[in-house]
């Protein structure tokens, strides 16, 4: 292979290393700013393990799914914790099962696909999940996670400029201060790099003219995490991760139920609810949210908007 090969060849390496970029810092993401939402002088990780409200491990996670074959939630999160513990064939298995439960769901249809992919030890973009990320799109041609792939997909094929371009695009959708925004443009300034490709100016271009509203504002009410904590995160295995996560998140839960005034976690709730790849139960939390602060409704709306909340 020759130098330029190896480059050429290095865009896609860097396309397929990338190809989880939207969930790539989630549950970190989630546990740290739902560790500061909730500051109380509890913030040791080990707290959540003895809490009450600590979510299921996997164990009871299949025993719950396999209890019903067409219980498109809980193999849902059953793919979700195996997602999160790196078991990608085990995840691809159960987001196939969830989507016999709701085969219109696209979010589950993307999962799937994005599954399938981690799961492929010999292709980066095997035929199976095309098929996934293809009806995703089918039924919502929005969707994120999907169109990632797909132009992630283009990448690989060598059509770089077609990549960057949709990346572009889907930049151009994201709500100001998602997530996942700040690793997919840093996989836009990567690609571009290894293929002499311009980008920042495009960059600019997309972000100059995408809306300033809605805007994500939970991020800005709850103040970020510390440096200290952030290490401190990083430092705990995949799994408990997880688990970290969705315990912070059940106790933020279970906080606004004894106090449903208080606006901006509701919008927390709902921002960690969608990241986890729980858009049903971020959807609930928008209805609570509304019927219990019917003053705040327009607000509300906006926020979930922004969020994709369904």
């Amino acid at each position: 292979m020759t130098e330029t090969d190896a480059a050429k060849d290095g865009g896609g390496m860097a396309s397929r290393a990338g190809l989880a970029v939207l969930l790539g810092a989630a549950l970190l993401a989630i546990a740290a700013v739902a560790w500061r939402s909730m500051a109380d002088g509890e913030d040791a990780p080990a707290a959540v393990v003895s809490d009450p409200a600590a979510p299921l491990t996997i164990a009871e996670l299949e025993e719950r799914a396999r209890a019903d074959p067409l219980d498109a939630d809980a193999w849902e999160e059953l793919g979700f914790a195996y997602h999160a513990e790196g078991q990608y064939a085990e995840a691809a298995r159960a987001y196939r099962q969830a989507v016999e439960g709701d085969p219109t769901s696209a979010v589950l249809w993307a999962a799937l696909g994005e599954a399938r992919v981690l799961a492929s030890r010999d292709d980066p973009m095997p035929p199976l999940a095309v098929a996934a990320f293809e009806r995703a799109l089918e039924l919502d041609p929005k969707q994120q996670r999907a169109r990632y792939y797909m132009a992630a997909r283009r990448d690989l094929s060598g059509d770089h400029e077609g990549a960057i371009g949709e990346w572009l695009a889907i930049l151009a959708d994201t709500p100001p201060g998602a997530i996942y925004e700040e690793n997919l443009l840093l996989t836009i300034r990567q690609v571009g790099r290894i293929n002499d490709i311009e980008v920042d100016s495009r960059i600019a271009a997309v972000l100059g003219d995408r809306p300033e509203t809605p805007q994500l504002t939970a991020g800005e009410a709850i103040p970020g995490p510390s440096r200290e904590q952030i290490d401190a995160a990083r430092a705990i295995a995949p799994g408990e991760q997880r688990q970290m996560a969705e315990g912070m998140v059940e106790r933020l839960e279970t906080r606004l139920r004894g106090d449903p005034s208080n606006v901006d976690g509701w919008v927390m709730l709902m921002r960690s609810r969608m990241t986890l790849g729980q858009p049903d139960r971020a959807s609930k939390a928008l209805a609570d949210a509304v019927a219990a602060n019917p003053g705040q409704a327009e607000r509300l709306r906006a926020e979930a908007a922004a969020l994709g909340v369904p």
